[in-house]
């Protein structure tokens, strides 16, 4: 069973957007690829959104593809502790960041 979570986020106020992405591509694929529970991962920015979508303004939303919730948890809470503390320190508002769990109904 695929088990997607993705994560919707807004950057901090006056963070750029090539100093985010920058961090993206330098160190959080990078600590992803590290982590066995990850099966894809991958950032995207957010270009437009329909008027229902009520929740944000977020700038990026993020799809972690894994191979189990609670093993995922446990390593991120190892593996990613440095870059999740970076990225919140310097990049993103935590208190606007939203995740959903989801799990694929196949054809």
């Amino acid at each position: 069973m695929a088990v997607v979570r993705f994560v919707f986020a807004a950057l901090k106020p006056g963070v750029s957007t090539a100093d985010y992405e920058r961090f993206e591509r330098e160190v959080d694929y990078v600590t992803a690829a590290k982590m066995k529970t990850i099966v894809n991962y991958c950032t995207h920015r957010i270009t437009e959104t329909g008027a229902g979508l009520s929740g944000g303004p977020w700038d990026y939303v993020e799809r972690i593809e894994v191979t189990d919730r609670a093993a995922y948890q446990a390593e991120l809470a190892v593996v990613g502790k440095e870059m999740l503390n970076e990225l919140y320190e310097k990049y993103l508002d935590r208190s606007k960041t939203v995740s959903v769990w989801t799990e694929r109904i196949k054809p």
